[in-house]
Parts: C-alpha cells; structure tokens; sequence
C-alpha cells in the first residue's frame, strides 16, 4: 500500500493544525515545532541541545496537549538511579505479590532534561524504550504505550559535571536541533503575556492518540523512489570516507533520513519523497551522529558543516529520476 495524493493533502492538513496549536505557545519557532512533530510522526526521538530557558519543557507540556496525550519530565541529575525512570518492582505484603509501579517513562511524552547529568548507567536505561518502545524490569516486559516519543535536552555550554552521551545513545535520536533565542517580534508577544506563567498555557488537544499513531502508520507508506535509496546511500558514505571523519554515519542513520524524508514529505502534501527533502533533514538527521578527527574539531570543523559539505559534494538525482 502506498499513500495516495489526496492522503498526502489530509496527513498535511493535521500537521498544520498541530504545528499551529503548538506555535501558540512556542513562539515564533515554526520550524523547531515542525521538526519536532516530524520526529513524532517518524516514530523518533529528539536531542535539543539548548541553553536553559528557551522552552523545552513548553515544547513537550504542548506537543502533548495537542495530541490529548499524557507527559512527564525527568530531571537527570548524578544520583539519579535507572529504576527512577523505568520504574520498579516492589512487594506488596497484603496481597503476598510484587506489583511493578511505573516510573516518569510511562508517557506519551517524556521530556529527559538534561541527560548528560546522570551517569551513563542511568542514561542506558533509556536504550529498550527509546528502540522498542518497552522496559524490562525484573525480567518483565512493560510497553509504554503509542504514540511515545522522547526529547531530551543537554546545555552545550556548561559541561562540568556531565557524561558524554555515548555513541549508541546518540543514534538512538532520530533527530538533533536546538530551539534557540526568539526573534524580537516574538520576544515582545512573550514580554506582553508575561503575567502569565508557562505552565498555564493550556493547548486545545488537536488530534487523539489514535489519530497520531494512524498518521504515523500512513506516513511509512509515502513511496521512496530508488534513485532516493541510492541518493542517501551515497552520502551516508561520503560521511564515512571524509578525512575529518573517524566514524561515520551509521546503517541506522541512512534508515532514519529515509523515515524523516517521508513524513517531511507527507507534511508538504506529497506522496512522494524528492530529494529537497533529504537534504532539508540531512542536518538534524545525521550532524550527531559523526564523531570528528581530533585534528579537525581543534581546526574548527564541525559536524554540521561537514554535513553541508557532504550535501554539496554529493550529486542528488533529478527530477525526472526522482518522481
């Protein structure tokens, strides 16, 4: 089954009115909010590396309003333990069982701030649920539930006291951006609504969890041309064979872009993936995935750049091969 055009101009309409519902309380930031929902609809995490302040816990509280789900935030801190997160198993001396009480994890949505505070024991515990979607606690298996998705967020300026997010963490995130500052336009209107605090901004759910588990299905089946196959398989391997690079983009990352290209695709109004679409999420997709030649991090290259690069070097097919 492949989405048809006018399932295409249905699936954009929705993710209009969530994007618009949210933007109510994320001023200003459309593209960030865009973003966010296309790793939902992907079946994705995100890593917002941010500075303190710029609405992380505003993105997850509305994002979950919109969709009628339920969230959850986790402050990650060094003595932060993994049954914290996952939960716990605990005797119950009335009954003679042990009942397993779920923990923070058990959301639609969960907001992990600040991740690279907690050691990378407790960090691990996220692996299962953010890949399968289950926890595993004395040997038995909980689902969290769909739509479930995970935003986490690092400071990247302030790194005394942190663990580095290791490999396998990191590309279990479908997505990598930031919010940043707001423009001053959208400064003023949050100046202006300053007697109100964040956390009474209430969003008019939008969509069911049903709904949003249905659109994600729908957006597996947009139709990927194989010119777009070869097109990210060719810059998947031009990450690999850069000399700036020590490690490259993985097989899961290229299954990624193609993922995100189809519901970016979808949230456009086609059925079709075309490859503006992967290069538009090639940087979210990929940047935080590379780990960088010592040399060339002290030369100042970065990983986005590198993946700019890449996009410019890398020949996308035409337009005539890619429909």
């Amino acid at each position: 089954m492949t989405m048809t055009a006018e399932q295409a101009t249905g699936f954009a309409a929705n993710l209009d009115r969530l994007v618009g519902a949210v933007e109510e309380v994320l001023l200003g930031k459309n593209r960030i909010v865009r973003l966010a929902f296309t790793a939902l609809l992907s079946e994705g995490h995100l890593l917002l590396e941010d500075v303190p302040g710029t609405g992380k816990t505003s993105l997850a509280r509305a994002m979950a309003q919109s969709v009628s789900g339920t969230s959850n935030r986790v402050q990650f801190t060094p003595d932060l333990l993994p049954g914290d997160i996952t939960g716990v198993t605990v005797y119950d001396q009335r009954s003679g069982r042990f009942d397993f009480h779920p923990g923070p994890v058990f959301a639609n949505l969960v907001l992990a701030d600040e991740i690279n505070r907690a050691s990378p024991k407790t960090q691990s515990a996220l692996l299962e649920v953010m890949e399968e979607g289950q926890v595993t606690v004395d040997g038995q298996t909980h689902p969290v539930g769909h739509p479930f998705m995970v935003i986490a967020t690092q400071n990247p300026i302030e790194q005394a006291g942190t663990y580095r997010l290791p490999e396998a963490q990191l590309d279990r995130f479908l997505m990598r951006s930031s919010i940043g500052y707001p423009d001053h336009a959208s400064t003023i209107r949050i100046l202006e609504g300053a007697d109100h605090r964040a956390h009474e901004h209430v969003v008019e759910p939008q969509l069911g969890p049903d709904e949003v588990v249905a659109m994600a299905a729908l957006a597996r089946t947009v139709y990927v041309d194989p010119t777009i196959h070869d097109y990210v398989s060719r810059l998947v391997e031009a990450t690999r064979t850069a000399r700036e690079v020590r490690l490259g983009v993985s097989v899961r990352g290229a299954l990624a872009l193609i993922r995100a290209a189809k519901t970016h695709a979808a949230g456009r109004g086609r059925h079709y993936v075309v490859p503006d679409d992967v290069k538009a999420l090639a940087e979210p997709v990929l940047a935080h995935r590379l780990i960088l030649d010592a040399e060339a991090e002290f030369d100042g290259v970065t990983a986005s750049n590198l993946v700019a690069q890449v996009l410019i070097e890398t020949p996308p097919p035409s337009a005539r091969q890619a429909v």
